[in-house]
């Protein structure tokens, strides 16, 4: 039962948190196409484009630009041709997006989602060929908020799953966080009196400038090190 209630809260917060698209319908004059590839080699996006071309003469749309993105991994967080595509949507250099399939627009859910939404922020249309995905429709629409409450839904079972996770480890009497680093501040000092600058001394013990900083204030201030150990 409690799952039950927690699953439902999570739906019910992943709801509120979907952005909305405008339900105004967009008219569509000048359309952009996006292609993006894994690899150069056996891979070309002309196919892709070619049937993008097709379907937008088909709907009496003017491409004004293509972008294309060759030898890209989906999961890379930058995309050239994709970056400058989002840049000149905010110009509203074109009305809608055409891509072939969302997996090569969209490297993952959460992606997507934000990406259509600044989409849709622009007054820009989004269209994968593929997928009968028109968000300028409002049944387009309607598809965007269910990807969008799936994508949310998803995130917050993987929090809830990592606090569930963290609070077993504390129950278990398990030390969270980094581990405590030990520090001899006499060697500090000694380093210090040679010249030595902060960074410094931190990389020849191996620790952090703050670190180093911190134990030479206690040992200027003759406050005990508690579980000192030399490095």
């Amino acid at each position: 039962m409690e799952t039950t209630i927690s699953s439902r809260g999570n739906m019910a917060s992943a709801r509120s948190s979907v952005p909305l698209l405008s339900q105004e319908a967009v008219a569509i004059r000048r359309v952009c196409l996006y292609a993006r590839v894994s690899t150069i080699v056996a891979q070309d996006p002309e196919m892709q484009l070619r049937e993008l071309r097709e379907y937008a003469g088909r709907r009496g749309w003017q491409v004004v630009e293509e972008y294309v993105d060759h030898g890209v991994s989906g999961a890379k967080e930058s995309r050239p041709a994709l970056n400058r595509l989002m840049a000149d949507a905010h110009l509203r250099r074109f009305d809608a997006v055409a891509c072939w399939k969302i997996d090569r627009f969209g490297r993952s859910l959460k992606h997507l989602v934000n990406a259509l939404a600044e989409l849709a922020a622009y007054g820009v249309a989004f269209v994968s060929l593929r997928d009968n995905l028109d968000l300028s429709t409002p049944s387009g629409r309607l598809m965007f908020q269910i990807i969008g409450a799936m994508g949310e839904f998803e995130r917050a079972l993987i929090q809830e799953r990592v606090r569930s996770g963290l609070r077993n480890a504390r129950a278990r009497g398990k030390r969270l966080g980094r581990p405590r680093v030990l520090v001899n501040p006499d060697k500090v000092a000694a380093l210090r009196a040679e010249g030595l600058s902060w960074e410094k001394v931190a990389a020849r013990l191996g620790i952090g400038v703050g670190t180093a900083c911190r134990a030479w204030q206690r040992l200027s201030k003759n406050l005990p090190e508690t579980g000192s150990a030399s490095l």
